[in-house]
């Protein structure tokens, strides 16, 4: 690790919601607003942007547990934040607070797991499973 990965890292990141990002378009719902799963993933990039300048060389995290409410629609158009920060580190485990906001009020909250791999070492167990 280039510098030490301690809690209280924090990453915030934005997104302009558009059709493609909808509920409708992505298969969770039949509503034209921001999708849930794409609100996780804005929260996951956020999280893994936290910590990934402070990786090693050939070091990357995955994600393994999402703990997510979504509480409040978004229509398109709107602007949204997701914010991660880092609540505890246990050797390669790492568990971020995550947030997102969109321009009116917090939309989402949870607790979000990743852990950091060795990028080369992850795809070669990946690719074995097609063998």
């Amino acid at each position: 690790m280039s510098q030490e990965i301690k809690t209280g890292l924090e990453k915030e990141i934005e997104v302009l919601v558009t059709e493609e990002l909808s509920a409708a378009r992505v298969g969770s719902g039949f509503v034209n607003v921001f999708a849930t799963p794409m609100m996780i993933a804005l929260m996951e990039q956020a999280a893994a942007e936290c910590v990934q300048p402070y990786l090693g060389e050939g070091q990357a995290t995955v994600g393994t547990k999402v703990d997510i409410i979504h509480m409040a629609a978004t229509p398109v158009g709107a602007k949204v934040c997701a914010r991660a920060q880092l609540m505890e580190v246990d050797g390669r485990k790492l568990i971020f607070k995550v947030e997102a906001f969109d321009e009116k009020e917090k939309i989402g909250e949870g607790i979000h797991h990743r852990v950091i791999i060795n990028v080369e070492r992850f795809m070669q167990k990946v690719s074995a499973k097609l063998q």
